[in-house]
């Protein structure tokens, strides 16, 4: 993995697993055994465990063709057991879960980039147990509730730029740069590059070729400046607007990334065709110089089905295992600490064989 040996950055991520307003401390993990398979199709569901296999779909140059899992399906005949995790040898149940993403989360970032901070923004009611070096809770007032946990993850960016900012005018802090991430992504090489070779941005967004939803909220850099936080915060206020007044009706899920589709497309001078090429561009969006990065290097998730998987990009820097691919995260890390001595793009390039096709370049 890469090491990063520039600027520190410093990593703030809101937990979207860990969202209950009173959360159950973490029980010691312990060993099960593995849970029986049964083959009824009355009561499906994806069966969950890696299986090494050949590549799925086709390959392009430059792409690493991926290990799959297996399409059996397994059912529980223990609503009890449904609800349990193994992975390696720990179990988990669906709280130790949440906990083990983003204790993996953390643990990608200070092995790739181990000169850095990670801030976990949480609601003041939620005690996560988390004793890390270099990692910190902050506490965030707002509605962490399901229902508006896409709509606090922008206010809590803001709220955090706006504290980051005001404390640089009254004293002179010293500014970092910041990446906001979501807590089920797992950052694989050095970030610093982004900084280094785009000077001149003050936020940057990853895109995809996605004509609806072609911006990912799930990474969001900021230039550690005070020109680049405030421009940042004014970007992110406006998208909060805009969020408000046309997808409240989508705030469980997806709004922010419609609202920020929204603000980038309505830019007079903006050419969405530019979405649809796997290349890094900057442009100015009112008032801000904004860096557009490929998913595919800076937020590639792996895909589920083989329709239209085109293999994990050799370059990858940040893999996000959003939704159904959680399990993918944890199984990941314990094929990187299982297996040291394997490349690491093997424990990464997990893929779900559900029939489902996703986008990609």
């Amino acid at each position: 993995m890469g090491i990063f040996r520039g600027w520190r950055l410093l990593f703030l991520s809101l937990p979207l697993l860990v969202f209950v307003p009173l959360l159950f401390s973490v029980s010691e993990l312990h060993r099960k055994p593995n849970l029986e398979q049964d083959l009824s199709k009355n009561h499906a569901k994806k069966f969950d465990h890696l299986v090494l296999g050949p590549a799925a779909g086709q390959g392009l140059p430059n792409r690493l063709q991926c290990q799959v899992y297996n399409s059996s399906q397994i059912a529980c005949r223990d609503d009890k057991l449904c609800n349990t995790v193994i992975v390696g040898n720990a179990s988990y149940n669906k709280v130790e879960r949440s906990m083990a993403i983003l204790d993996t989360f953390i643990n990608f970032i200070q092995v790739s980039v181990p000169k850095s901070n990670v801030v976990i923004l949480s609601d003041p009611a939620s005690e996560l147990p988390i004793h890390r070096n270099n990692v910190h809770l902050l506490h965030i007032h707002g509605d962490y509730s399901r229902e508006k946990l896409m709509l606090q993850r922008i206010k809590s960016y803001i709220a955090f730029l706006e504290t980051r900012y005001e404390e640089y005018i009254q004293r002179k802090n010293h500014l970092d740069n910041y990446i906001f991430t979501d807590s089920d992504v797992a950052v694989v090489d050095d970030l610093g590059d982004v900084f280094k070779k785009y000077p001149d941005f003050h936020l940057a967004l990853t895109f995809r070729n996605n004509k609806d939803q072609p911006l990912n909220s799930g990474f969001i850099a900021v230039r550690g400046t005070p020109d680049g936080i405030l421009k940042a915060k004014i970007f992110l206020q406006q998208v909060l607007e805009v969020y408000n007044s046309k997808y409240m009706k989508a705030s469980r899920m997806l709004g922010d990334q419609l609202a920020l589709a929204w603000v980038v497309k309505s830019h007079p001078s903006f050419d969405v065709k530019r979405f649809t090429r796997p290349e890094a561009f900057l442009d100015e969006i009112h008032g801000a110089s904004v860096l557009f990065l490929p998913c595919a290097v800076y937020n590639w998730t792996p895909p589920e089905g083989a329709g239209q998987f085109h293999g994990m990009p050799l370059d990858v820097k940040v893999v996000h295992f959003k939704g159904s691919r959680k399990r993918l995260m944890l199984e990941s890390w314990n094929f990187y600490t299982s297996y040291a001595a394997s490349d690491y793009s093997d424990m990464l390039c997990l893929i779900l064989r559900s029939g489902r096709t996703k986008y990609d370049f």
